[in-house]
């Protein structure tokens, strides 16, 4: 079975390309490389450097591949950027995705799974998050991701295009093989940050705010390995082909660590220090994000696997070799 995987070059798009080929689907990857690196899609699976704003080349490539299924991760997802510009989120984003869901509509394709972002919640209003608590995006970021939500329920009542969308938390961590992990530039993630620190290629970890209701004062946060995310993408690709109605699914541990917690499991499993300064709060941090994952466990049969040491420590196993 055919399986178009846009941003494929990406962090948990790699991911997911490599789990498709394992599991005997064939994945064709469509990355404008933006963001994505071309080493992380091995050289025998299909790929197109395509943006997805070029509409033309993107229903060239769509009626003459004629994909079962697509999964859409590309995307531009830094927050703090998004606030800065939001033009260029707006445009990437939503005008992007825009011109992949008609073109998927307009040549018949059925099945589409979407990367969306628990941003959607905003600051919640009860922790565990489930997906009955109301969508309030705080910033462009979020709003583009619901705005693509929006899309696929619209685009399903005209064309019958049936889809997930998956919300999920932290990703982290990397494939134990060592071959594929995160790569960014800027770095925004918590636990690469701690990492680099621990590699002594940061100075030290800035620690937003230690006086959050939290046990520790410090945000929690829960964290998911990349390769769980990846297996919850081919359930949900598996559960629309043999026909599962369109939803909206969480994805989690349901288990939350804070800030000070990760940066104590990374001196252990690193066996290195790692210097923190505690500086004011960033605005629009809530305290705790965590998932309620019941929706994912009972409709996909999905579970985690994934313990956050054996997140940090496969991270750190990358991050220590990285190839690219």
């Amino acid at each position: 079975m055919k399986v178009l995987v846009t941003g494929g070059a990406g962090y948990i798009g790699s991911h997911f390309v490599k789990l498709l080929s394992e599991k005997g689907y064939q994945p064709v990857v469509l990355d404008n490389l933006s963001r994505g690196h071309r080493e992380a899609v091995p050289k025998n699976i299909h790929f197109e450097d395509i943006d997805l704003l070029d509409a033309g080349s993107l229903s060239y490539f769509i009626q003459t591949q004629m994909p079962s299924v697509v999964v859409h991760f590309a995307a531009f997802a830094y927050v703090g950027e998004s606030v800065e510009h939001p033009d260029r989120y707006y445009q990437n984003n939503v005008v992007g995705s825009f011109n992949l869901i008609k073109v998927c509509a307009e040549n018949g394709v059925k099945n589409f799974v979407f990367s969306s972002t628990c941003s959607i919640y905003g600051n919640p209003s009860k922790v565990p998050i489930s997906e009955d608590q109301p969508v309030q995006p705080i910033n462009p970021y979020a709003n583009t991701k619901l705005m693509i939500e929006t899309l696929l329920k619209d685009f399903e009542v005209s064309s019958g295009l049936k889809s997930i969308s998956l919300r999920y938390f932290n990703a982290a961590g990397a494939d134990p093989s060592g071959i594929i992990g995160e790569s960014h530039n800027p770095e925004p993630h918590l636990i690469p940050i701690v990492l680099q620190t621990a590699l002594s290629k940061r100075e030290k970890v800035f620690v937003f705010g230690n006086d959050y209701n939290t046990k520790d004062g410090t945000c929690i946060r829960d964290y998911i390995h990349v390769n769980d995310l990846a297996d919850a993408h081919l359930k949900s690709l598996e559960y629309l082909i043999n026909g599962g109605k369109s939803n909206v699914i969480n994805l989690g541990t349901g288990k939350g660590n804070s800030v000070l917690e990760i940066i104590e499991k990374a001196k252990a499993i690193t066996k290195k220090e790692i210097p923190f300064e505690i500086v004011s709060r960033r605005i629009g941090d809530p305290a705790i994000l965590v998932a309620d994952n019941m929706k994912a466990k009972n409709l996909l049969g999905w579970i985690p696997k994934y313990s956050v040491e054996k997140i940090i420590e496969t991270a750190w196993n990358w991050h220590s070799n990285p190839k690219f």
